[in-house]
This record gives structure tokens, C-alpha cells and sequence, in this order.
């Protein structure tokens, strides 16, 4: 976190204040008052106030200016050597105390199914930057239980596939809705098709996922399945699909990740998009788990992760960003 992002508040340290330091850290990083300002938000005539302050509370001079260059002074090397470590200790216990006081702490565990995506990944940097006194740990869920790494504690909130209709567990925030994309053998009928429709997914021998995922989840995944195969994992199925045994659906970043020269993706016409949602334990959302919601939709709102849904679908060889 840059100097210019901590707090701004002027809190004394004997007859210090927190603001002059906090200008000399930013000072000694730019070598520009101008620059200095401008992270500060201040003019540049406030730079030289501050900076002023606390060279008479010192005694020394601790920058060098001329009309050419600033640079710091021999005392002003050795105090910003001693000062910065202390600063970042100072400021770390403040943000710690600020976390205990609202609840946050400790370590989130987060699961995700699939690959994570830009969605996923640029809420752990925003929740990561916000929080930074909150570990982090991911695990990824299995194809085929969805929900039981919640039921069992071993994760605090978990990004699956929709639906979600489960009564001991919240449904928050809902992303990543993309096209959906029938992955065949390079042998399979369907695999020279530009595109299909919805109807004839009957005709493909659907893959679906196994138990434990409940049965109205597993139907959503593979609509008609019948008595088509199961898989525990995604790469089971995308085996049995290049072993033409065989289709699986899956969405558009999805088939891009997962791109093979012996499976071909085939855009499908009339389904429902596929999507993700963030769940958790009802009654088990901690502070934390909150801030990591509230990340995820800054980030949806603000369409900084992943494809939306476009026309098109990849076919072989590409390598964009992954997306369950």
C-alpha cells in the first residue's frame, strides 16, 4: 500500500505528528514536491510546510533542494531508513485493531469450482488491498459437491455453479454469466457443426456430475443427461469426451482453458447462460466473508473480470482467461 493510501489523520507521536512523517516517506520516495503533493493531495506549498515542521522538531535538515533536484541529506538517508519499517509497524497495528473492532481477522477460506477466474481473482486483490491484516487460502471444490466443503467447515464461502437451492445456505452475489459451449470428441457428428441447438442435446449422451450434488444441480449442469455418465471431476469428463464415450457442457472460458487438440467446443443456441454465485453457511457470514462479497460485487459491477457473453465460441487452441 503506498504511503499516500495510509491514514492521513494527524495523531501525535511524542512531539511528532503522523502527517509530517507520513509527507517525508512520500517525499523520499518521489524526490518532487510537486509529485509528493499531488499522492498527498495537498499543494505543494503544504509539502514544504510539513516538511519544514518536522526538520525543527528534529533539529537537522533532512532534504537537499535546489532548482535543479531534491535529494535527501546524510540524516535524512539514516532517518527514513529507521522510520520506514516503524511507519508500516505503526500503521499494520492500527489496520489489525481496526479489523478486530468490526470482526475481521484470522483467515478466509475461499473455494471455487473449476478454474478461477478474473471475477474471482480481482476480488482476492480487492479484498487482499482492503483487508490486508486477513489471510487468504483457496481450495478447489469438486465437480461433484458443490456444497459439502461449506457443510463441512473446510471453507468459509465458496464461488460454485448456479442453481443454488439449498435451505442451510445464502446465496450472495451472482457473476461470470457466460455462454454455454458443448465439448465433443474431434470424431463426434456434432464436432464440424458451427453451432446447435438446445434440442439436440438429447443426442449427445450427455456427462453429468455424480453425487453428492443434489439432483435438480446435476440436471442443471447436464439438461437430459439421462443415462449418460458421471463424473466426480471436470477432467473425468473432458477424458471421456475425448475418448468420444460423451459431450459435456461447459462455458465459453471454460472450453477456452481447457482447449485440447482431440476435443472441439460447439456453441449451443437457447440455453440458459451459465453463471456463478458466492455461497455460504446461512447464519455463518462473518465480517470477513462480507468484505469478500462486497469485493466481488465492486468487481462485477464494475465488469473488471472475466468475458461477458458474446457470440462465438472457441474451437481449438486458445488459452484466455479460465472461468468455471
Amino acid at each position: 500500500m503506498s504511503w499516500a493510501h495510509r491514514s492521513t489523520e494527524e495523531v501525535r507521536v511524542g512531539s511528532l505528528e503522523i502527517r509530517e512523517l507520513e509527507c517525508f516517506l512520500v517525499l523520499a520516495d518521489e524526490l518532487h514536491f510537486g509529485r509528493a503533493g499531488e499522492r498527498l493531495y495537498i499543494s505543494q506549498s503544504r509539502v514544504s510546510q510539513l516538511l519544514a515542521a518536522l526538520e525543527r522538531r528534529l533539529g537537522a535538515r533532512l532534504v537537499e533542494r535546489t532548482s535543479r533536484r531534491v535529494r535527501l541529506t546524510p540524516f535524512g538517508d539514516a532517518f527514513l531508513a529507521e522510520l520506514r519499517p516503524s511507519y508500516e509497524r505503526l500503521t499494520d497495528v492500527v489496520a489489525t485493531a481496526r479489523a478486530r473492532a468490526l470482526g475481521l481477522g484470522g483467515t478466509l477460506r475461499i473455494g471455487f469450482q473449476g478454474a478461477a477466474n478474473a471475477y474471482l481473482t480481482g476480488a482476492l486483490g480487492a479484498f487482499r488491498a482492503a483487508h490486508p491484516e486477513v489471510r487468504t487460502q483457496v481450495t478447489e471444490i469438486a465437480l461433484c459437491d458443490p456444497f459439502g466443503a461449506l457443510r463441512r467447515g473446510e471453507v468459509d464461502t465458496a464461488a460454485v455453479l448456479l442453481p443454488v437451492a439449498e435451505p442451510d445456505l445464502e446465496l450472495g452475489p451472482v457473476f461470470s454469466e457466460q455462454r454455454q459451449t458443448l465439448a465433443v470428441s474431434v470424431r463426434h457428428p456434432y464436432a464440424a457443426r458451427p453451432s446447435l441447438p438446445a434440442a439436440e442435446l438429447a443426442g449427445a449422451r450427455l456427462i453429468a456430475p455424480a453425487a453428492p450434488a443434489p439432483a435438480y444441480w446435476r440436471t442443471a449442469q447436464a439438461p437430459g443427461a439421462g443415462d449418460g455418465p458421471t463424473v466426480a471431476t471436470l477432467q473425468e469428463g473432458l477424458t471421456l469426451v475425448a475418448a468420444d464415450i460423451g459431450a459435456m457442457l461447459l462455458c465459453r472460458p471454460s472450453a477456452e482453458y481447457h482447449a485440447r487438440d482431440d476435443i472441439v467446443f460447439v456453441p449451443v443456441e437457447g440455453l440458459p447462460a451459465s453463471a456463478l454465485g458466492v455461497v455460504w453457511r446461512r447464519g455463518g457470514a462473518t465480517a470477513a466473508v462480507r468484505a469478500f462479497a462486497d469485493a466481488l460485487a465492486g468487481v462485477r459491477d464494475g465488469d473488471g473480470g472475466g468475458d461477458r457473453v458474446r457470440d462465438g465460441a472457441p474451437r481449438r487452441g486458445s488459452s484466455r482467461t479460465p472461468a468455471p
